[in-house]
């Protein structure tokens, strides 16, 4: 099974990012067959950025989206989204990547499940 993912909100403030990416997670566990995408679009792509740091004991998305890929999954970004937020390719984390709305266009064409956060 295909399953994306779409995180529309900023990594911190909200729960939304944390709530989608704890899904995420579980999804690629569940079974070795599913496969999971992340599409990080408007605040999410901050989500995406290296180097967080949050205090002891509260999540921390970074280590999240590295559980994706680890998990065999992947991460997306919006780039037009990336540029209005000053976000630039070299500051995102290593086999996360910049991407376009076709694209999207795409991966929902071809996911049996799409969930937006």
């Amino acid at each position: 099974m295909q399953v994306l993912l779409i995180l529309n909100d900023p990594p911190y403030g909200t729960e939304r990012t944390y709530n989608g990416l704890r899904l995420a997670l579980a999804l690629a566990k569940s079974d070795p067959a599913t496969t999971v995408t992340v599409f990080l679009m408007a605040d999410a792509v901050v989500a995406a950025k290296s180097g967080q740091k949050t205090p002891d004991g509260y999540y921390n998305v970074e280590r999240m989206l590295k559980g994706v890929l680890a998990g065999k999954g992947q991460v997306l970004l919006c780039g037009t989204c990336m540029d209005a937020r000053g976000l630039t390719d070299a500051e995102i984390l290593s086999g996360m990547r910049r991407s376009t709305m076709a694209e999207l266009a795409t991966t929902t064409v071809s996911a049996d499940k799409v969930l937006v956060f």
